[in-house]
This record gives structure tokens, C-alpha cells and sequence, in this order.
């Protein structure tokens, strides 16, 4: 992972974390135990980094929900 994917993966945790009132800490745990950074985030950053951030988030809502996590 380089570094500009890096910080956006950072980025996209805050921005959960902070648009569902929840630690950064537990939306990585949740993100690294349905495999959403490396599964999902890190291979699609080229389409995703151009999306807004509502976007992304919604977009996570819905993998973690097929996933059975529930924010």
C-alpha cells in the first residue's frame, strides 16, 4: 500500500468513525474483520478516491451489512 492509499484509508476511518458516532478504533476492527481495507478499499482506491465521501461511507454501510455488521 502506498502512501497517498494509505492516507486515504486513514481518511475513510475518521469519516466513519465521525458519521457514525463511533471510535476510529472500532470501525478498523470491524473494516479488518470483514477484510474491507484490503478487500475493498485498497483494490478499488483508483474509482473510489474520486467519489464524494458520503459515497464511500454509504458504500461501506452496505459491504458491512452484507457482512452482518450493522453501524
Amino acid at each position: 500500500m502506498n502512501k497517498e492509499t494509505f492516507s486515504f484509508v486513514i481518511y475513510i476511518i475518521h469519516a466513519c468513525a465521525n458519521h457514525w458516532k463511533q471510535s476510529p478504533s472500532q470501525i478498523y476492527r470491524n473494516m479488518k474483520n470483514t477484510n474491507c481495507i484490503m478487500g475493498f478499499l485498497v483494490p478499488n482506491y483508483e474509482i473510489l478516491h474520486t467519489q464524494s465521501t458520503q459515497y464511500i461511507i454509504e458504500d461501506i454501510k452496505e459491504y458491512f451489512s452484507v457482512r452482518g455488521i450493522s453501524v
